[in-house]
């Protein structure tokens, strides 16, 4: 597949694979992308995961017809886009490696290959003359790991931008924002303030196609896609709206996010509400990044937190969660505590507003707590 002028696809789809980084689920796979650019000099843009790596350098011959490659660019070190690296030099031994000084310390900590003479080290700024392309790379450390690179090619107007991209392979149907945004924020979002900083590298560029490692190829609406990861990056607020997230034993604590969502939706508030206890956790962080308001409900238990609300929060402070709206629905029997928890665990992060309203419940829902939960709704709305 062209993906822009002498640039071709080479990269690979993978339907086996149930987790990714063994936490994700990715029903629909995963695609690990790969280019060839075909010039006076030959560059190939990064490699696959070693489990399609016969598939990957099948679909390179195809492309050379019969051409060696020069360089090989590594633009990130995580093994789904660098396993290959071996193999293809035992094809292509006379092809130099390219990639950042961080990149080349990890190849030696990943594998038992004689890189001797074949190392070029991309600097920040620096650029690879291929004869009509010229490869400018931007260090793009920390988005999400130290050693990435993402690179210009002015000529083709095409950014490989890395470690960017979305879930679910380049043959299935879905809709790009939601996997890409629980790709961004699962993966990277830690990482917001690097890779906004790589975004105001990238923006004086002339781009018209982004050509990232997983995911489809972008050409079309790029503000659309970009406007987008300027709001992720920058922890804004994408959708108007709540997100409650709840964790219940006996229905109980449900009873009460549930009350609460109807209520918002009486008001024209759009509510999204997420069973921590069913739902996919990388969904309900997606979510929780997405809306600007969050209610968290949860029984206390053994004497803290449910350890699914626990679990969702920790990954939410370890996301730097931050400039958002927070609300609190507890239940307890005898020593409810919830809230105090939740809100301990959320200290540390920054630009919170928490809500006078806090909801307590003892054991089940009365007609008391309803006129509670509907003065929350009132203050959320």
């Amino acid at each position: 597949m062209e993906a822009a002028k002498d640039i071709y696809y080479v990269g690979v789809n993978d339907h086996s694979i149930d987790l990714f980084e063994g936490q994700y689920v990715v029903p629909n796979g995963m695609a690990y992308n790969s280019y060839v650019i075909l010039d006076e000099k030959i560059a190939v843009m990064d490699t696959v995961d070693a489990g399609f790596t016969e598939e990957w350098l099948g679909n390179l011959e195809k492309v050379l017809q019969g051409r060696c490659p020069d360089y090989l660019v590594i633009q990130h070190m995580e093994p789904d886009h660098s396993a290959s690296i071996p193999a293809f030099l035992a094809k292509y031994p006379e092809a130099q490696i390219v990639g950042s000084a961080q990149a080349f310390k990890m190849m030696g900590q990943f594998f038992d290959v004689d890189l001797t003479g074949k190392q070029k080290i991309a600097a920040n700024g620096g650029t690879l003359e291929l004869g009509t392309h010229t490869l400018q790379f931007i260090a793009a450390p920390m988005v999400h790991w130290p050693e990435v690179l993402v690179t210009y090619d002015a000529a083709a107007k095409v950014l490989f931008s890395a470690g960017f991209g979305k879930f679910g392979a380049l043959d299935a149907e879905e809709d790009w924002a939601c996997e890409a945004r629980r790709y961004y924020f699962g993966i990277v979002g830690k990482y917001g303030m690097q890779a906004g900083n790589m975004l105001k590298k990238a923006a004086d560029l002339d781009i018209q196609t982004i050509c990232p490692l997983h995911g489809p190829i972008l050409s079309e609406n790029l503000d659309y896609y970009l406007n987008l990861y300027a709001t992720w990056t920058s922890y804004g607020v994408e959708s108007e709206g709540v997100f409650i997230a709840y964790a219940s034993i006996y229905g109980h604590t449900a009873e009460a996010a549930k009350c609460l969502a109807s209520k918002l939706e009486e008001k024209g508030i759009k509510a999204s509400i997420a069973d921590l206890a069913r739902e996919d956790m990388a969904e309900a962080v997606e979510d929780a990044f997405r809306y600007g308001k969050l209610v968290l409900a949860c029984n206390t238990y053994n004497n803290s937190i449910n350890p699914f609300m626990q679990d969702f929060i920790n990954r939410l402070v370890e996301r730097n969660y931050q400039k958002r709206t927070i609300a609190f629905i507890e239940n307890g029997s005898w020593a409810p505590m919830a809230a105090k928890v939740m809100k301990g665990m959320l200290e540390g992060c920054k630009e919170l507003t928490f809500t006078e309203n806090t909801v307590t419940i003892l054991s089940a829902m009365k007609a008391a707590d309803e006129e509670k939960i509907a003065a929350l709704a009132e203050e959320l709305a």
